[in-house]
């Protein structure tokens, strides 16, 4: 390389750090840039299987993933009085992943990645970009509170609501599909019902509640609602996103008001729009997008920081072996990904219903159904396409 290349990547979630990892050990100079004053915790459990399991390996964090995930054995779903009326084993998922799979909080995922590169890699914590000018020697940045700096490029990683996004590309709502729900997630301490290694759910029409017991006799709860409308962007405060879920799910049974009494004293509550981000292209001059900022699937697709991860590396990797060259890099990196992740968002967007059936109907369609993933040669037939990712990335080294 004919020397380094200063990059700004701005969010420090999970697509930020595997980037700034990856230009780092590529022979770039990363700075890491996140407006939250440390990195983010908990938040919803998520899914790491096929690419992103595989760029995990290739970061060496196999081990690290494996002691601090879950392996999860069954998806139970439960009526109001806790009888099992669908679900599913591992097998499904062994049979197409075998062992390279692994549940974990986002929070942890971030986590771990993050500390693969910190104490290489420059880290802002606390700050954010608020004005990026773009010329031919590079890019000045504004900070909120720091001096402005020059980089030669600047890549956001800030997630579905992606401050550079909307700085360079334009609004928001030019980019989101909202696909008609909302999703919740927190973590309680010592809830008393627990049930080792799966994810125990129950289901109203148009709503739907999971629990999932976590190490430290912790159990983490993510709830799905439809809504007609996408909740306000200026809803902020955490009092009044616990009001709406009290006001939707209180007149559900099971466990459900146990669960909501968790909301009493947890510190940790995610709430947001169930929606993707569709965008004809990725970069603009010396901006790039990566992560849920360009291309989110949404996180009911379960593979939303698998699909970070690789587009994170794709991205590092092509900068590589572009020589820096950010035009014919970007190009690449979009050129590769961009019909896979198109192809990804069109499933995903089909198997958002079933998390939370509108009708009660539906709730037992989608419960049959996952009854007949108990046998193995349908099992196989539903799920081999979506668990089989065909796309072969290349190998760029390090």
């Amino acid at each position: 390389m004919s020397k380094p290349r200063k990059v700004l990547v701005c969010g420090a979630g999970v697509a930020g750090p595997t980037l700034a990892f990856w230009l780092e050990r590529f022979g770039f100079e990363p700075t890491l840039i996140e407006r939250a004053p440390a990195l983010r915790t908990g938040g919803y459990i998520i899914d790491v299987w096929g690419l992103g399991f595989d760029i995990a390996e290739k970061m060496g964090l196999l081990p690290a993933l494996r002691e601090t995930g879950y392996k999860i054995n069954e998806l139970r779903l439960v009526d109001g009085k806790g009888r099992r009326r669908g679900g599913f084993g591992a097998r499904v998922f062994e049979a197409g992943l075998g062992d390279r799979y692994v549940s974990i909080l986002r929070g942890d995922l971030a986590k771990l990645i993050y500390e693969a590169c910190a104490r290489r890699v420059r880290t802002i914590f606390g700050d954010s970009v608020i004005a990026v000018d773009e010329h031919a020697a590079g890019v000045d940045v504004a900070f909120a509170h720091r001096r402005p700096e020059r980089f030669d490029m600047v890549i956001g990683a800030g997630g579905l609501h992606s401050p550079i996004r909307a700085l360079v590309f334009g609004p928001e709502n030019r980019f989101e599909k909202y696909l008609g729900y909302c999703a919740a997630a927190f973590t309680i301490d010592d809830y008393p019902h627990r049930d080792a290694h799966a994810y125990v759910g129950h289901a109203a029409p148009g709503r739907q509640v999971m629990r999932c017991a976590l190490r430290g006799n912790r159990t983490v709860v993510f709830l799905v609602f439809s809504s007609p409308t996408t909740p306000s962007r200026s809803l902020q405060e955490t009092a009044e996103q616990k009001k709406i879920l009290r006001d939707t799910f209180r007149r559900d049974s099971w466990e459900v008001p146990d669960l909501l009494a968790g909301l009493d004293q947890c510190t940790d509550l995610y709430f947001d729009a169930v929606s993707q981000i569709r965008m004809d292209s990725w970069s603009r001059g010396r901006v790039a997008l990566v992560g849920d900022a360009c291309f989110c699937p949404s996180l009911l697709a379960g593979q939303g920081s698998a699909l970070a991860m690789a587009g994170a590396y794709i991205l590092a990797g092509e900068l590589k072996s572009a020589d820096g060259d950010y035009r014919s890099a970007f190009a690449n990196y979009e050129a590769l990904f961009h019909p896979f992740v198109a192809r990804k968002q069109r499933v995903a967007a089909r198997l958002a219903a079933s998390f939370a059936p509108r009708t009660r109907f539906g709730i037992f369609l989608r419960n049959e159904i996952t009854r007949v993933m108990t046998v193995p040669l349908l099992a196989d037939w539903a799920m081999g396409g979506l668990l089989r990712d065909r796309l072969v990335v290349p190998s760029y080294g390090g």
